[in-house]
């Protein structure tokens, strides 16, 4: 019997209404968990999938329904942002403008848990529908001062020196899930935090609420005597002993916290962390054996087009993972019929058997977690600037040919065209990447927003960028 997978502390879950929690395990410590398996998932005595219940045996994918999505790409990514933005507005709390982690794909959720993260990507998310008009710049400006009110004043002096609990009741800014301080979490929220201070800068509350919640972070304790962050603190038991030690979705973190005019950590922590490289079809990029989502989240804000370190591009870098990513999704339709140019993308997401980390390629080629040909919206959407072709090749078809895969929030998390099971949840951070690089494949305007502030600047001189 399969047991389900549940990821305490990462982002997207725990999930509420789906019974107890197996596992005490940070987003990260699920990777790494997955990580010991990938080497033994290719020999021919041990099942293809370890973990969870996908088969590998091949499947015959049905005749998809639809006819296709008759509109245009950019029709297609404004009905994306709108219904995406939809649930960043309708899913808060008006009092407080926390987030949801997760909601009903249909609306009417009774849900109350918000994820520190999707609030980070609901701050943004309320920059692009003032820009586009979704609601009121008044409305939405009152929002934006709801939320960061509630930040500096209830969940700051509840968290650790100025990090904040990952997982909190959206009402009453209570701890919950026995969640840890989250450091990268924190680092998505301190991102929405400071696009608002640079969209609403002539708005007379939000830029000091910004500049006094980013302020307030002491990302030097959060290095806990090492050269590398740490992934958290809890109370009860201190530090994790999980760092931010090699490349995934860090670079926010290291940026923002290398640039704090009031506690920031050396310059130097930007080369403490390893950069591992994977190679696949020809192509060679900087990855550990994660999920595509670790190439995309960083670039939601950070505009790293055109520029490198001493180390790489890393745009170029995400562009090359992203290939990757496709072609071996495609190279195991052999396995699952679904999966073909038109449709492929897998990375953490819901599944049928509860919330994983799962994709590939890994460094041995294999596959991460329990693919199982189910489909992952969020993986193309949150990688449409790096091969805007192939990802909206992707979107379209889903769109055209998958109608219950649309619901009041745009794509569902999740769905698997060879069982007929679709998820019914939306998640925050999965909506939030969608709309960030939408918006950013169509205007830019979110990349151009943040990098006006002088954190994004000084974050990027720190870390040694240069033209190239």
């Amino acid at each position: 019997m399969c047991g389900e997978l549940r990821i305490f502390a990462g982002p997207g879950c725990p999930q509420e209404s789906k019974g107890t929690l197996k596992h005490d395990f940070t987003r990260r410590q699920l990777l790494t968990h997955l990580g010991r398996f990938v080497a033994i998932s290719s020999l021919p005595s041990v099942p293809f999938f370890p973990i969870g219940c996908g088969s590998g045996r091949p499947s015959h994918s049905p005749t998809p329904p639809g006819a296709g999505y008759a509109g245009t790409d950019d029709q297609l990514l404004e009905e994306l942002e709108k219904a995406a933005f939809l649930f960043f507005w309708e899913q808060a709390d008006p009092t407080t403008g926390q987030v949801k982690d997760r909601a009903f794909a249909t609306g009417n959720d009774t849900r109350t848990i918000s994820s520190i993260a999707s609030t980070g990507f609901g701050l943004t998310a309320l920059c692009i529908g003032d820009q586009r008009g979704y609601q009121s710049s008044a409305a939405i400006a009152a929002r934006v001062q709801t939320t960061l009110n509630f930040v500096l004043n209830r969940l700051q002096p509840s968290g650790m020196n100025g990090f904040l609990y990952h997982f909190v009741d959206m009402t009453s800014g209570a701890r919950a899930f026995n969640s840890e301080v989250s450091s990268i979490d924190t680092a998505i929220l301190l991102c929405g935090v400071l696009m608002c201070r640079q969209h609403f800068s002539q708005d007379p509350q939000i830029p000091g609420l910004a500049t006094r919640i980013y302020n307030n972070v002491n990302f030097a304790w959060m290095l806990n005597g090492g050269t590398t962050l740490s992934m958290g603190w809890k109370p009860e038991t201190g530090f994790l002993s999980a760092r931010w030690n090699a490349y995934c979705e860090l670079m926010m973190l290291y940026l923002v916290a290398m640039a704090s005019p009031t506690f920031p950590i050396p310059a130097s922590s930007w080369s403490a962390w390893s950069r591992p490289t994977i190679q696949y079809q020809g192509l060679s990029y900087i990855s550990g054996s994660d999920p595509l989502f670790v190439h995309q989240y960083s670039h939601a804000w950070f505009d790293f087009q055109g520029k490198k370190d001493a180390f790489a591009n890393y745009f170029e870098n995400s562009v090359k993972a992203m290939q990757a990513h496709r072609l071996f999704c495609i190279s195991l339709a052999g396995q699952f019929s679904d999966y073909s140019a038109d449709l492929w993308g897998v990375s953490a997401s819901d599944s049928q058997k509860g919330y994983v980390a799962w994709g590939g390629p890994s460094a041995q080629g294999t596959p991460i977690g329990p693919v199982d040909g189910s489909i992952v919206p969020c993986a193309a959407a949150g990688s449409l600037p790096f091969d805007f072709s192939d990802t909206i090749r992707v979107l379209r078809w889903i769109r055209g040919h998958y109608p219950q895969a649309w619901q009041r929030y745009g794509y569902v998390d999740a769905f698997n065209p060879l069982t007929g099971w679709y998820d019914a949840d939306v998640i925050g951070i999965d909506l939030g990447i969608s709309v960030l690089m939408a918006e950013n494949q169509r205007t830019q305007f979110v990349w151009n927003t943040f990098m006006k502030d002088p954190v994004a600047q000084n974050g990027m001189n720190l870390a040694g960028f240069q033209p190239g």
